[in-house]
């Protein structure tokens, strides 16, 4: 199965996320089919705290892959502060 996913990042206690798509065989950080942005939490003043490409997303989306239920949020949010 393919799954959209996150992958842990930056340093101790300062986490950076990427959203990749992946086979979910694979370990969280491993090898991954298709880098899709990034997520970082700890976003302070004019840090970009989320980069996604919504038109891929939807691409995998179709194919059959499945988001996470923390990529699922992301979505939401990032659908919700669109419209």
């Amino acid at each position: 199965m393919v799954v959209i996913r996150l992958a842990r990042g930056g340093s101790k206690k300062r986490p950076f996320y990427h959203i990749n798509v992946a086979d979910a065989r694979m370990p969280r950080d491993g090898r991954f089919i298709e880098r899709l942005g990034f997520f970082n939490p700890v976003a302070r003043g004019q840090e970009e705290a989320l980069r996604l490409d919504l038109e891929r997303v939807e691409y995998w989306m179709s194919k059959g892959a499945q988001p996470t239920d923390r990529v699922k949020k992301i979505l939401k949010d990032v659908k919700k502060a669109q419209a």
